[in-house]
């Protein structure tokens, strides 16, 4: 397990699988240990995968000042591994969270970046975010599966703000309730660090502005795939996001949630092995 020091001095793991061009990959949560990827439905087969643990999660050390853990403070953190890795740019891949820091990076950074992966991105960065209606309209979809009304449920009571997010909605964020999904789910506790959570989009990590005229000037191309069955963002919120970027085009996995690598492995492996190669797409796909 490879490990380099932060500006900050901050001593950072990454995870380094597969071989083939470097795909560094930025994970969501906010702030889950990367382990969560996994190998991106095989994307290690062509790619080398390079999975980056946020500092204070998986196997990178606590910083010794928390307010390091607010995204555009981490911005320094991707820069320096790309200076480790020693690429002059960079394929760049953000999940969830994780693409509103590596959004933050293509504006900060436009030179380093030679292509843009948003997976089920939450473009936080640009000022936009999954609306409570977004939330429960994606919810409706799953309307006959046997676990719905107590998750839709749990989802009411958390729109509302009379609960916490509770276990019970976690079968909203996969396309299939199967046990692949519930074992990937099983591993989420262990996996955040929530008081870090709590810093990540806190007061001052966003300048949606400055970041949307920079975005506007990128010129490397962005693929934004979203889940057919995901509410944050939904399809016609990542089609809004797309719009930003002068290069960009969307994906939209049939089927999907939150986590597409998880519900189709291959079918999300190839769509972006297709885009990081420039070959066409296949089978009629968005």
């Amino acid at each position: 397990m490879p490990i380099f020091s932060a500006a900050d001095g901050t001593r950072l793991a990454y995870h380094d699988r597969g071989e083939g061009d470097p795909l560094v990959v930025l994970p969501g949560g906010p702030m889950r240990a990367s382990s969560y990827l996994g190998n991106l439905g095989g994307l290690d087969t062509g790619r080398r995968l390079v999975r980056l643990d946020l500092r204070g999660t998986g196997d990178s050390a606590a910083p010794a000042d928390p307010a390091t853990y607010r995204c555009d403070r981490m911005v320094a953190d991707v820069e320096a591994l790309r200076v480790r890795l020693g690429l002059d740019r960079m394929d760049l891949m953000g999940h969830s969270a994780g693409g509103s820091l590596a959004m933050l990076y293509a504006a900060r950074h436009p030179e380093r970046v030679r292509s843009l992966v948003l997976v089920t991105a939450n473009p936080w960065a640009l000022g936009t975010t999954a609306t409570p209606e977004d939330r429960r309209s994606a919810a409706l979809l799953r309307k006959g599966e046997p676990w719905f009304e107590e998750a839709f449920r749990a989802l009411e009571s958390w729109l509302d703000g009379s609960a916490d997010p509770g276990p019970e909605m976690a079968p909203l964020f996969y396309g299939r309730w199967d046990a692949a999904a519930q074992e990937h789910e099983a591993r989420a506790d262990e996996e955040f660090n929530d008081e870090a959570a709590e810093v990540y989009g806190s007061e001052g990590a966003y300048d949606p502005p400055a970041t949307l005229a920079a975005l506007s000037r990128l010129t490397a191309p962005v693929l934004l795939l979203t889940g057919e069955l995901d509410g944050a963002p939904n399809p016609e919120l990542a089609h809004r996001t797309a719009a930003v970027f002068p290069h960009a085009e969307v994906a939209v996995q049939p089927g999907a949630g939150h986590y597409p690598w998880v519900d189709d492995p291959a079918w999300f492996a190839d769509r972006v092995s297709r885009f990081l190669d420039g070959r066409p797409q296949l089978d009629g796909r968005p």
